[in-house]
């Protein structure tokens, strides 16, 4: 048996790396395995209840939604890989890509709680015919997370690390509202609340530069994220991508998106209001050129964390810079 997984909060203070001033996953996975431990995305099959139209939904979908900029099994194949062949060739090719020895299966695509429990049951318990694997991470919505998948989620906490990546977006209901979410605030803030009391990790995807937000609004989510139980954060730029409605109103003018030093900024300022124990795993969007409309920053993935790194440096920060500020404004 495996050792069950611990929380990232009792690993964070064990060691600072020296240069790097925010808390990368990597360092945090590096520092509990002692080996390198790469995340293999997977498209088990599952959709969407936003997209579908289930729950007397309208089946509309976020405005920026469009499955293909972010999956790569959704546009790269005529035919979805069964799920065991999408993990087999994870494996070999992080095994030979990046020496990794060790695996988190990564149910990406869509929502991967929407289904009957007995199919989740399933298509997660894969996983076991794996010994390479150590960590389970499910992407879901707020909405989309009652006590029987928590019962399952945290039976596979007994051998595996288990994480809850929950898509949030923004903590401003009108935003919510605004890119046509289909949740709440108070929906993301029940599901954390119920997911605290479990051995399962919590990890928050926010995007900067939605249609309508202002930096204090971006700044206001980080705050309401570091006063939470949670131990990652993955963020986001807002993408504008072909055949999306954000499409429609990008090329109408009435939408424009955070040009690369307003992301610079944005960014920076976001991981100076997280605490040091949240776990950064991601600090950009990433999607298909052919998809892409904008924006258009001519950078790859490694200028921009080095360059999210320099400004971090020039400014003297880290992450968690601001919390110090933040008490002081809130008083005794």
């Amino acid at each position: 048996m495996r050792e069950p997984g611990v929380s990232a909060f009792s690993l964070a203070h064990a060691g600072e790396p020296s240069r790097i001033r925010y808390h990368r996953f990597r360092d945090y996975l590096h520092l509990k395995y002692g080996r390198r431990i790469h995340k293999i995305p997977l498209d088990a099959g599952f959709g969407c209840p936003h997209r579908d139209g289930a729950d007397h939904r309208q089946g509309t979908g976020c405005v920026y939604c469009e499955n293909a900029a972010f999956s790569p099994h959704s546009r790269t194949v005529e035919r979805l890989p069964a799920l065991d062949e999408q993990l087999a060739r994870g494996i070999r090719f992080g095994e030979k890509r990046y020496r990794a020895r060790g695996f988190f299966a990564y149910f990406q695509a869509y929502t991967n709680t929407y289904g009957p429990v007995e199919l989740l049951e399933e298509r997660y318990g894969l996983i076991r015919r794996y010994p390479e694997v150590v960590g389970l991470a499910v992407g879901t919505r707020p909405d989309c997370m009652d006590e029987p998948v928590l019962d399952l989620l945290e039976s596979f906490s007994e051998e595996y690390e288990v994480w809850v990546e929950y898509g949030l977006q923004s903590a401003h209901n009108r935003t919510l509202e605004r890119i046509r979410r289909g949740h709440t605030v108070e929906d993301f803030l029940d599901a954390v609340e119920r997911t605290s009391h479990r051995p399962i990790q919590i990890c928050v995807h926010v995007i900067l530069g939605l249609p309508g937000e202002t930096h204090a609004e971006m700044m206001q989510t980080a705050k309401l994220l570091a006063g939470l139980p949670i131990q990652g954060v993955k963020i986001h730029h807002c993408h504008v991508i072909r055949g999306t409605p954000l499409a429609d109103i990008y090329r109408k003018g009435e939408y424009h998106p955070l040009g690369y030093s307003e992301y610079l900024r944005c960014v920076c300022d976001f991981l100076e209001h997280l605490p040091w124990p949240i776990t950064i795993q991601r600090l950009l969007g990433e999607a298909p050129r052919d998809l892409l409309l904008a924006p258009e920053w001519n950078k790859d993935k490694g200028q921009v964390l080095e360059e999210i790194q320099a400004e971090l440096e020039r400014r003297g920060a880290r992450q968690g810079s601001r919390l110090k500020e933040q008490e002081l404004e809130r008083g005794p």
